[in-house]
């Protein structure tokens, strides 16, 4: 197989898409490089940061440091990540000092839902060591949340056990609307199928228990306002799971949006809930964060979560920036619940974004270098740009692993690293979840 670096460096020399990423491209070694970056989305409302894998440990680590850099001097409010409620929840009140867990990595336990190494890594945990400290010194506390709609049966479970301390009859109540999943014996798979012969499943019983919870006295809300909080935000992904699972059983793509639609009414609600001034920073896949408009999702009917903050708050308002590589390592599995390997990412296929900003690596002698896409009209041509799930095909990923993007649409700014490493997991049980992730494998 012929690969860019070594037969195609005529067409790339010539093409005014290499001239315009060498003409932007600014060096990124040390984290005062990102000076030029942060002072362009310090102002914003929202920054999503991507990641063109679940599995690279220099996405993770950049993703920190930016973080790490916006909270610290420019007054974010919260870190809202592409994984579930309840876990994540655990690790927000360890970083407040409200959990008996005396270290990150005890608190990360609670992330049991394969892939656990998304959450459960080393990056993660120099992070919540970071944010720990950081609110023991602050009187404006940060926040870590997840905006994920999975945690059907984990949400119902802390439903009960939030209420029943503050509010035994509401729980009681609350108790008896989901007891329509009983049957199910915790299995999503289980109660997914049974919709085929009965679709009108428990859609009925999740609605009511969110209304019941959203119905909840002021004055009650006052005294345990943490509490009924984290109830009605695990109502509301109980009734959005209830969906997605409904969705996924029908072979519908709508599956798609009921996820990202349902973690950008968790980032309003989040906002809403920090204040006026509040400003958030996000997580996710670049298949997620990158604007769906910009990639055949648009003609497909699905959006995502950066495209719609696009249009809620306005672009001026969120800044999205993507990330990638041209090759090197990657943890991922080649099945759904599978073993975690540390795979090889080959070359980028030629004329994809990749080798574009590969062969301007080579020239620039860059290794890692950022552009700020400033709408482009030369970067909004579209190629193909790779995303990689957490279920992953090194030796196939040519045919299935590109996403037709323009790249200035698509994102504000673009961080590369020519060649990657695999991230680090911790070593985690994981509960097993037969319904895979959505498309594309596991993004």
């Amino acid at each position: 197989m012929n690969h860019p670096s070594q037969n195609t460096s005529s067409f790339y020399g010539s093409s005014r898409i290499l001239q315009e990423i060498e003409k932007n491209a600014i060096p990124l070694k040390e984290n005062q490089d990102l000076q030029e970056l942060i002072q362009n989305i310090a102002d914003k409302k929202i920054v999503m940061l991507g990641e063109s894998s679940h599995g690279t440990e220099e996405f993770y680590k950049w993703r920190r440091i930016i973080s790490q850099e916006l909270i610290q001097r420019h007054g974010f409010s919260f870190i809202a990540v592409e994984g579930d409620w309840p876990p994540s929840a655990e690790l927000n009140r360890y970083i407040h000092g409200g959990t008996r867990a005396k270290a990150p990595e005890d608190a990360l336990r609670s992330f049991q839902r394969w892939p656990t190494w998304m959450w459960a890594n080393t990056e993660i945990v120099r992070l919540s060591h970071w944010l720990k400290d950081f609110n023991k010194k602050e009187r404006q506390k940060v926040g870590f949340f997840g905006l994920d709609v999975y945690s059907l049966f984990e949400s119902i479970d802390e439903i009960i056990k939030q209420l029943t301390s503050i509010d035994p009859d509401l729980a009681n109540h609350i108790q008896s609307q989901y007891a329509c999943f009983d049957p199910f014996q915790r299995d999503e798979r289980t109660y997914a199928r049974s919709l085929v012969q009965f679709p009108e499943g428990c859609e009925k019983q999740v609605l009511k228990a969110l209304t019941d919870l959203l119905n909840v006295r002021l004055e009650k809300m006052t005294r345990h306002s943490e509490k009924y909080f984290d109830a009605r935000q695990n109502a509301r992904i109980v009734k959005n799971a209830e969906k997605y699972y409904r969705a996924m059983i029908q072979g519908d793509e709508d599956s798609w949006n009921v996820r990202d639609r349902h973690m950008i009414e968790t980032l309003d609600i989040l906002l809403n809930r920090h204040g006026e001034n509040s400003k958030a920073i996000v997580w996710a896949h670049n298949t997620h964060i990158g604007d769906y408009r910009a990639t055949p999702m648009l003609t497909e009917g699905q959006v995502n979560i950066g495209g719609l903050a696009r249009e809620q708050w306005g672009a001026d308002q969120v800044t999205l920036v993507g990330f990638g590589t041209y090759q090197g390592e990657v943890i991922a599995s080649h099945a759904w619940d599978g073993p975690i390997q540390v795979m090889q990412v080959p070359p980028g296929r030629e004329k994809s974004y990749e080798a574009y900003f590969h062969e301007a690596s080579k020239h620039l002698r860059q290794d890692s270098f950022y552009i700020w896409l400033n709408n482009s009209e030369v970067l909004a041509e579209t190629y193909g740009h790779r995303a990689i799930g957490v279920v992953y095909d090194p030796a196939h990923e040519r045919f299935g692993n590109y996403v037709p993007s323009s790249l200035s649409k698509r994102y504000d700014a673009f961080i590369f690293i020519d060649k990657t490493t695999a991230l680090t997991p911790l070593k985690q049980d994981f509960k097993k979840d037969e319904i895979p992730e959505t498309w594309p494998r596991g993004t």
